[in-house]
């Protein structure tokens, strides 16, 4: 088997996916198979029943989450926030401010497990995170998009 490329995670989202795992754990997963015995008991033979069919189609997004989440735990590299914030490139964990034209507008950098594009957060692996990572405060990158590309000045990395 081929080794997982290492998923870049803020120690922020790894606290977020353990709390979420832990959840599905101690609370969901219990509660899906107590759903499931309790349809069976109430009404043997109800496998066929559409309560007993959603309470298995619950309790099989519970169990693929749970392995998800393993998975990225599993493989998750923290970064280095401290040292993103320290440097003068655009790494992995930097707030970088740019200018697009007359509008500014702020991106996080993130590995793509904690995008969150409504609040700035942009993956590593996306357009806008290839072209800002390694690149300097004044730089002037570009962005393939849709409508064509886009010129992005870089004028801060926090």
């Amino acid at each position: 088997m081929a080794a997982r490329k290492p998923m870049p995670v803020t120690a922020a989202g790894m606290e977020r996916l353990r709390r979420e795992l832990d959840d599905l754990l101690t609370n969901k997963r219990p509660s899906a198979a107590a759903l499931i015995h309790d349809t069976l008991e109430e009404s043997p033979g109800s496998q066929t029943d559409g309560e007993y069919e959603g309470a298995k189609n619950e309790q099989a997004f519970i169990e693929g989450r749970i392995r998800t989440l393993e998975d990225i735990l599993a493989n998750a590299t923290l970064i280095d926030e401290e040292g993103a914030r320290a440097s003068d490139v655009v790494h992995v964990g930097a707030t970088v401010s740019v200018k697009m034209g007359r509008k500014s507008q702020r991106f996080t950098i993130v590995g793509a497990v904690e995008v969150d594009p409504a609040h700035g957060f942009v993956s590593d692996e996306s357009p806008v995170g290839q072209a800002l990572l390694g690149h300097r405060a004044g730089d002037t990158v570009e962005v393939a998009a849709p409508a064509g590309q886009i010129k992005m000045t870089i004028e801060s990395i926090d």
